[in-house]
């Protein structure tokens, strides 16, 4: 398996399930691998044989601005389902947080590992009633 990432990925984005992150934008970080059985760029030397780390990026900051989902899980799982349908990912581990959630505390969050065949189906992702 041969593994592109992204470490430490910071954007502002509304997610959270409490009046005081209802509405307001809030930095969450982002940590992302993906995977895929022999790149062919390790031999070819070409962007096109593998995962693009600088279209991943843009697409994390696409993903941010419009997402529609409450809970970091959801965020994570959106991520993961893009990255595999997007990315032709194999493989894919993410983790989202938000830092200083709690003063005595780095950061709260959460991490999700999922295989092309395991990704979670269901309808396009909506704002939820509370």
């Amino acid at each position: 398996m041969d593994i592109i990432f992204i470490e430490g990925f910071e954007g502002a984005t509304v997610v959270g399930i409490n009046k005081d992150e209802v509405n307001v934008p809030q930095t969450v970080r982002i940590d992302v691998a993906a995977g895929r059985t022999g790149l062919p760029a390790c031999g070819t030397d070409r962007i096109a044989d593998t995962i693009d780390y600088g279209a991943v990026h843009a697409a994390l900051e696409q993903l941010l601005a419009s997402h529609r989902v409450r809970m970091l899980e959801a965020l994570a799982e959106a991520i993961a389902r893009m990255l595999i349908d997007r990315f032709d990912a194999h493989w894919v581990r993410v983790a989202v947080a938000k830092p200083r959630k709690f003063d005595n505390v780095a950061a709260v969050g959460v991490v999700v590992e999922r295989r092309a065949a395991s990704t979670a189906a269901g309808p396009p992702l909506a704002p939820q009633e509370p």
